[in-house]
């Protein structure tokens, strides 16, 4: 089951992401980024939205962006889940919602190599390169207001 982020859902959107397969990062690491569970919160009282999905009463992925920005923030699958279609649904409500916002042109970063699943996943779902920075592979993807699919 795909639904809308509550603020409840925080510490479970963490848990996923520190179990991710590709990109995995710590607490740690996050907190050194900036991410922490306030400012997430932080964030989701700002511009930012997102999605989880659910299976057994257990949150499995998740996925976030930001309208003012229109990049797509996060998205994250437990390993064992990958493959489902719970990312591609993910990842298509969060691009559907800043389409809705505004947005015409999306972006979101992933790591260099094309070899990384993600490189292809966002390929497959028409996100072309734009540039690679210190290691950091850009991808966008042009969207308009009534591109949303269902």
């Amino acid at each position: 089951m795909i639904r809308p982020i509550e603020p409840s859902d925080i510490p479970a959107l963490f848990a996923v992401r520190v179990a991710t397969d590709e990109n995995r990062l710590t607490r740690e690491q996050l907190a050194l980024l900036g991410i922490t569970e306030a400012s997430v919160l932080q964030r989701m009282h700002g511009t930012f939205r997102g999605w989880l999905c659910e299976c057994d009463g257990r949150v499995v992925g998740f996925a976030m962006g930001d309208r003012a920005t229109g990049e797509m923030w996060v998205i994250a699958v437990l390993p064992d889940y990958i493959k489902r279609g719970f990312g591609s649904q993910l990842l298509r409500a969060v691009e559907d919602w800043l389409a809705r916002a505004g947005c015409t042109e999306l972006w979101l970063t992933t790591g260099s190599d094309p070899q990384l699943r993600a490189y292809a996943f966002y390929r497959h779902r028409g996100w072309e390169d734009w540039k690679i920075e210190n290691r950091v592979r850009y991808l966008r993807k042009r969207v308009s207001h009534g591109s949303e699919r269902r």
